[in-house]
């Protein structure tokens, strides 16, 4: 895969290359001619002209969960794209047309509302999809980016498992990998004068060992092990040896590696470790476990317990950004990283002198990491002014993508439990 992505890229790159070296006519005014190689062109030879693939209307489609279980996702990702286009927009555009938005529900995993939709959102000749918020959705939505060679870009979905499905360059990230919170974890439990004996109790499935061993790779770096190192399946209900490993190791910290699908063992869990003894700041939870409990267990249970998830905390500005486009919002859970998905992907199109998804596909790696930074749209504008070659970092982040489509490092949050058994925000970074 990324051999096909790094072949992509050269040739979007030589289409760039043909677009500075063409008359003003045929180049946009975000891409200026290097007149210099335009003068050693000899007159005899004819000008070599860039003829894009789109229809010179950037359509954005997005696809979220307006029905449905996580249908509360859906209204801060739409705001993060309507953030984005609207100021695109305001600064006039693509190609002097204003971006579109095409918006359709994905529903849930138990449907085939993303398939049906996808289907309208091809029809509408969307050229990049935003979405979806699911990362059971997400699989379902590469084979169908695939054959309408339109990229999709996920604000949300998080398995670490979708790294192992071929997308054939068509499926991006602006949310870190599961996996990859196993370098915060580190940085903040074995980094630095507070570091600790750490113990590890996971679930055996393909995101608990892959949590695992990326936790155990970044527990090295500051030369440091597990001191008990645990796994539990999705049928456990009893911990007892579990607990009895752990009061040998005599830990300072447990982390508890766990997802939602295994719901009742992981409640198991998390109830029988802390009332072992291992609770408030000796308890952590991963990305896929800290939830709200307040209605599962008694109040106190989790009481200074900590957690960690994925995902970019957003600064009153932003919160004032988001409401202008939807006064009534009130939660902003992946609201950035649709924001940013949507200027990537606009600035890729600009960058490649095409509104077309395969040409955004094969410029998106490139206007991410590498180039001259730039940290919002105005910025990155003006710097196309002189080059293509860009770095954008937006309100979530680095976003640097991998050849792969993920996003590394990537921002994750740290959060403590209080009385109710509901987590708050306290502080977060980037890692990995």
């Amino acid at each position: 895969m990324a051999s096909f992505r790094s072949s992509r890229r050269l040739a979007v790159a030589a289409l760039v290359m043909a677009a500075l070296a063409a008359c003003t006519s045929s180049v946009p005014s975000s891409a200026p001619i290097d007149q210099a190689d335009v003068a050693s062109t000899p007159s005899a030879l004819p000008t070599p002209v860039n003829t894009p693939a789109g229809d010179g209307i950037l359509r954005i489609g997005t696809i979220f969960p307006t029905t449905g279980t996580f249908s509360f996702l859906a209204a801060a990702q739409k705001a993060g794209v309507a953030a984005a286009v609207k100021e695109i927009n305001a600064a006039g555009g693509v190609n002097d047309e204003p971006v579109e938005i095409v918006a359709v529900d994905s529903g849930d995993a138990s449907k085939t509302t993303l398939e049906t939709n996808f289907k309208k959102l091809v029809s509408e000749e969307v050229d990049v999809v935003i979405g979806p918020s699911s990362s059971a959705l997400a699989q379902r939505a590469i084979p169908l980016a695939m054959d309408a060679k339109i990229p999709v870009i996920s604000p949300a979905a998080t398995l670490s498992s979708l790294d192992d499905v071929f997308d054939d360059g068509y499926f991006f990230r602006t949310i870190p990998a599961y996996d990859q919170q196993g370098y915060a974890l580190a940085a903040e439990l074995a980094g630095g004068e507070a570091s600790q004996r750490i113990a590890f109790v996971y679930i055996a499935d393909s995101q608990g060992v892959a949590l695992h061993d990326t936790f155990v790779q970044a527990l090295a770096v500051y030369e440091k092990e597990l001191v008990a190192d645990e796994v539990f399946t999705g049928s456990t209900t009893t911990f007892d040896s579990i607990i009895a490993t752990l009061k040998e190791a005599d830990p300072d910290v447990v982390v508890i590696g766990s997802t939602y699908d295994s719901e009742k063992a992981t409640k198991a869990a998390i109830e029988k470790i802390a009332a072992a003894g291992f609770t408030g700041s000796e308890l952590w939870l991963t990305s896929l476990n800290t939830g709200d409990y307040s209605q599962a267990f008694k109040n106190g249970t989790l009481k200074g317990v900590r957690g960690i998830i994925e995902g970019h905390q957003p600064s009153p500005a932003f919160v004032e950004t988001l409401k202008a486009t939807n006064s009534k919002l009130s939660s902003y859970r992946y609201a950035a990283e649709a924001y940013d998905a949507t200027l990537l992907a606009v600035l890729a199109a600009l960058v490649a002198q095409d509104d077309a998804g395969e040409a955004i596909a094969g410029s998106l790696y490139d206007v991410s990491k590498g180039g001259v930074k730039c940290l919002s749209y105005a910025e990155c504008l003006d710097v196309l002014t002189t080059t293509n070659d860009i770095d954008y970092d937006g309100v979530s982040g680095p976003v640097n993508f991998t050849p792969g489509g993920n996003i590394e490092p990537g921002f994750w949050g740290y959060y403590t439990y209080d009385g109710e058994n509901k987590f708050v925000y306290t502080s977060g970074g980037v890692f990995g």
